[in-house]
C-alpha cells in the first residue's frame, strides 16, 4: 500500500509564517504607528506671573488634540526634562519660562539638546524664549532668545500677523489673521532661520518674527513668540498655525 508523505506539519508551518508575515505587515500599515502619529510633551509649571500657565496650557493642550495624529502629555514641573523618559516622545513643547527660579539643570538641558539633535522635534511658545538666559546653547536651540536689554514688546493690543513664506508646509494655504496679543520686539540671534509668520510694530513701524523654523542637528525646531492668554491662543489662525507646527515638527504632514 502506498503511503503519502505527511504534509500537515509543512502546513503548519506554512501558517505560521504567514500569520507572522501578517502580523509584521499589520505593524507597519497600523493607524497607530510611528509614521502616523506623534507623542508630544507640553512642559509647563513657571512663567513670569503675568503668564496664566494654569489657563493657557490646557487650552493649548486641548487646541493641538484636534488633530487626533497628536497626543499630549501635559507636565507642570519643567526639572522632569532630565528623565530618560523624554526619549519616549516625538516632540517637546516648552510652554514656561523659569521667572526668578533655578532653570532646569545640566542633565535636562543635555537630555534636550541630544534629543532634538537626534531627530525629535521641538515647539517653544511666547515667553518660552525666555527660559534657561544662564545656558547659551538655548540661544542655538531655540533660534532666537529673548534679550532684557532689548524693548519687551508692543503694548498688547490687536495686531496682524502676516504670512511670511506661504510656501512653507506649516504656513501653505494659511492666510493672514489678526491677533490680540503682545507683539514681541524682544529676540536676540544670529543663526539662520526661516520666517513663517511676520508682524509690523506699531511703535517703531518694523517688522518682526511673529514664527519661525529651524534645523538643530536632525531635529526640526518651530518658534513663536504669540500665546501670551487664553484669548492670544484663541484668536484668528493661531490654532490651526500651532496644530500645523506640531506635526512638522514630528515629521508628519500638516493638515487644517
Amino acid at each position: 500500500m502506498a503511503r503519502f508523505p505527511k504534509l500537515l506539519p509543512d502546513m503548519n508551518s506554512t501558517m505560521k509564517h504567514l500569520c507572522w508575515l501578517g502580523a509584521v505587515f499589520g505593524l507597519l500599515v497600523s493607524p497607530l504607528s510611528a509614521a502616523t502619529t506623534a507623542r508630544v510633551l507640553l512642559v509647563t509649571g513657571q512663567d513670569y506671573p503675568g503668564h496664566h500657565w494654569r489657563e493657557t496650557a490646557p487650552v493649548l493642550e486641548a487646541l493641538l488634540e484636534k488633530d487626533t495624529r497628536l497626543q499630549v502629555n501635559l507636565i507642570e514641573d519643567p526639572h522632569l526634562l532630565d528623565s530618560q523618559a523624554l526619549r519616549t516622545y516625538d516632540v517637546v513643547l516648552l510652554h514656561f519660562m523659569n521667572w526668578e527660579q533655578p532653570a532646569p539643570g545640566a542633565a535636562a538641558r543635555e537630555n534636550l539638546r541630544q534629543l532634538i539633535a537626534g531627530g525629535k522635534g521641538l515647539m517653544l511658545v511666547h515667553f518660552a524664549c525666555g527660559a534657561w538666559q544662564d545656558w547659551p546653547e538655548f540661544r542655538t536651540l531655540a533660534g532666537r532668545s529673548y534679550d532684557p536689554k532689548l524693548r519687551p514688546h508692543d503694548p498688547k493690543g490687536s495686531f496682524r500677523v502676516e504670512i511670511a513664506d506661504p510656501k512653507h508646509p506649516i504656513t501653505a494655504g494659511l492666510a493672514g489673521f489678526e491677533t490680540d496679543d503682545e507683539l514681541y520686539t524682544c529676540l536676540a540671534g544670529d543663526r539662520p532661520i526661516q520666517v513663517v509668520a511676520k508682524s509690523r510694530s506699531k511703535v517703531d513701524g518694523l517688522d518682526y518674527p511673529m514664527a519661525f523654523v529651524l534645523n538643530y542637528g536632525q531635529g526640526r525646531v518651530f518658534h513663536t513668540v504669540l500665546g501670551h492668554d487664553v484669548k492670544a491662543f484663541t484668536n484668528g489662525g493661531v490654532p490651526e498655525l500651532l496644530r500645523r507646527a506640531c506635526a512638522w515638527t514630528a515629521g508628519l504632514p500638516p493638515v487644517k
